[in-house]
């Protein structure tokens, strides 16, 4: 026979209990749980799944602004008190603008000061905790007395008042931490400002209070997240994360759905810089007006959630751009422009250059267009494959879709050729914007009068200045006369400071106007190996420079650059290499790597089955381009790929497709 009980039968202590005293403008979630002599001050917040039980130990305080997050449970012995604040005495005493975070335990006899920080999972019992002390996760904290401003580190078992004496104090950086913990749990008080006691859930056997639902506003102290639109605090977590590597999405929902937390999503947020992504993300608030927006970093190792900050809320003022993005001219000379709202943003440089890196990778293209209704649910319609086999061709090609889908969203779809997933969605058209992409990040440079930085495409090398800084990567330079070139006997120019792509730009650019008629080329230097990452030669004497010593690109070159070719990758079908390719032989050669190639029909191809062409046995440059250029006539209408060779542990450090049929 099935026993069955009350899920929770009341406690001796239950019966005849003080009804809970909630002001106002506190708000208290409806799956909490009060009981008994409790007194909530205004602006409290107290979230869903809490149990704050007065039934034997009685009564509780919770002072004006203080956080009181999921899971934490409140309890107090029946014997011992504390003495508050306010003279008298209480089971638990916890002060103002303090935070118990998710399933913390403090239990009675217990006073908590204000502005206090109890981390998660953290048990406080009959002890005193002074003003401005942080606890960190696990903690445990016992029958001591801790001043104020202290800090106890994660994992702390603090028992006796010898340990309280070792403790340091609260740093800026653990008050930060703090701050960060509360502002993100203090969006659910956007969902019902205003809630009283009569949202709060009472024990089956007491009556709530009667109380009216009052709409007030929260005090200067205790402000929420708020309009973070792009102000300073915004932009400086922005490019914290992007120093770091994380990738950027944003997601959007009206006020019905951010109740529920179903968001809906925005697409990604590109940027190699905060500049970028603040001007990308600029654009996103404009297109979801009136609806919250967040914006979402993703830990580039992990692939989880490194942050979600609201940056928008209905109601918010439109958003201000923080800092304008920066091109560069033929001349090398640094001009701005706002992205917000502007037609280059989305047919610029930037969005080409990404084209270009996205089809030297491999990947294949799709696009998908949506009206503005269809956008704001993220019901893109498909518009077919995007055609090309280089990205000046693949770039026409969008250009094309762009003439059907006027006024409409439109977006191209990178997919990766092996895993098949989605590796990049870039909006390039909004409704009122009207032009095409350019096939080259800028338009055809003209020679300067002293032949410093004549650029071809500067996004494009900005772009790969941008990567190779995020990574970590730092940078120097070095010069050559023609005479040392032909030798590679390059002299050092000194190291490139710069935060950030454009500061780097134009220190290489002062740079190179210090060496007139002769190579200039910036070297980015990996953090952990220590090793040469990148050569980009950004200067030549002239027009005249062998063709083996063109770079990883064109951007900076003075010559003109080669029209595309059938197998995608710069190369004329002759079989002549690409910039990209001999700028990657150098490298390896210089490193000490063997080169060698495959080759593979299309039928091989598609089951990865290569045929080796051996391995070139030669250290010299121009003798390997030589046996590489003479690889791709052999097998020209096949796919060909280079490899690069560690012969000391076995081991290739570099496949590359260098002919495509």
């Amino acid at each position: 026979m099935v026993v069955r009980s009350t899920a929770a039968p009341p406690t001796p202590w239950s019966k005849d209990l003080a009804e809970p005293k909630i002001h106002e403008s506190a708000y208290v979630h409806s799956f909490s749980n009060l009981i008994g002599d409790v007194t909530v001050c205004e602006h409290v917040l107290i979230s869903p799944g809490t149990s704050i039980r007065a039934d034997e130990g009685a009564p509780f305080h919770i002072g004006a602004a203080t956080n009181i997050q999921d899971g934490v449970v409140i309890h107090g012995l029946e014997q011992g008190r504390v003495v508050g604040a306010d003279g008298h005495d209480y089971s638990v005493w916890i002060g103002d603008r303090s935070c118990i975070t998710h399933m913390a335990l403090v239990h009675g006899p217990a006073y908590i000061g204000n502005d206090c920080f109890v981390g998660f999972r953290s048990t406080v019992f009959n002890a005193r905790i002074g003003d401005g002390c942080v606890i960190m996760m696990h903690a445990l904290v016992q029958d001591v007395d801790i001043p104020p401003g202290k800090y106890v580190p994660s994992g702390a078992v603090i028992t006796n008042q010898q340990q309280v004496e070792r403790l340091s104090n609260v740093t800026e950086a653990d008050r930060a931490f703090a701050k960060q913990v509360v502002e993100i749990n203090e969006a659910l008080r956007e969902v019902s400002p205003g809630a009283t006691n009569n949202g709060s859930r009472i024990a089956a056997n007491q009556q709530p209070t009667p109380s009216s639902s009052t709409n007030t506003s929260g005090t200067s102290e205790h402000q929420s997240v708020g309009n973070m639109s792009l102000n300073g605090d915004l932009y400086n977590q922005v490019r914290g994360l992007a120093a770091q590597g994380c990738t950027f999405t944003a997601e959007y929902a009206n006020k019905r759905r951010f109740k529920t937390k179903s968001w809906l999503s925005a697409g990604f947020v590109e940027g190699h810089s905060a500049d970028q992504i603040i001007g990308n993300l600029n654009r996103v608030l404009a297109d979801h007006a009136g609806e919250y927006v967040q914006l979402i970093a993703v830990a580039p190792n992990s692939k989880s959630r490194a942050a979600e900050i609201v940056v928008q809320r209905p109601g918010d003022s439109a958003p201000v751009q923080t800092s304008t993005t920066a091109s560069y001219s033929n001349n090398g000379n640094r001009s701005n422009g706002t992205s917000a709202g502007s037609q280059a943003a989305a047919v610029g440089g930037d969005l080409t250059s990404q084209i270009h890196a996205l089809a030297s990778q491999g990947c294949s293209f799709t696009a998908e267009h949506a009206n503005t209704r269809r956008f704001k649910t993220q019901s893109w319609l498909s518009a077919g494959f995007v055609e090309g086999h280089s990205a000046e061709q693949i770039i026409t090609n969008v250009n094309g879709l762009l003439g059907q889908y006027p006024n409409e969203y439109v977006q191209v779809i990178a997919v990766d050729p092996h895993s098949k997933f989605r590796v990049a969605e870039l909006i390039v058209q909004r409704p009122g914007e009207t032009g095409t992409l350019s096939t080259k990040a800028t338009a055809s440079a003209r020679r300067s009068g002293n032949k410093v930085v004549n650029t071809a495409s500067g996004g494009d090398v900005a772009g790969q200045i941008a990567a190779l800084a995020s990574q970590g990567c730092s940078f120097t330079a070095e010069h050559a006369s023609t005479r040392r070139f032909k030798t590679q006997s390059w002299l050092g120019a000194g190291f490139v400071e710069g935060h950030s792509a454009n500061q780097i730009l134009a220190n290489i650019q002062a740079i190179a106007a210090q060496f007139p008629n002769e190579y200039v080329q910036l070297i980015a230097v990996d953090p952990n190996s220590k090793t040469r990452a990148a050569e980009i030669i950004i200067q030549r004497p002239g027009n005249n420079a062998p063709v083996q010593t063109a770079t990883a690109t064109s951007s900076f070159s003075g010559g003109t650059k080669a029209a595309p070719s059938s197998n995608g990758f710069g190369g004329h079908s002759s079989g002549s290499l690409s910039g990209d390719v001999v700028s990657k032989v150098r490298s390896l050669l210089m490193q000490g790597y063997k080169i060698g190639t495959e080759h593979a029909d299309k039928r091989r191809f598609r089951v990865k089955s290569w045929s080796s062409c051996g391995t070139i046995d030669s250290t010299q440059e121009a003798e390997v381009l030589r046996h590489l250029e003479g690889c791709l006539q052999e097998h020209s209408g096949e796919y060909v790929r280079m490899i690069g060779v560690d012969e000391a542990a076995k081991r290739r450090v570099l496949e590359e497709i260098i002919q495509r049929p």
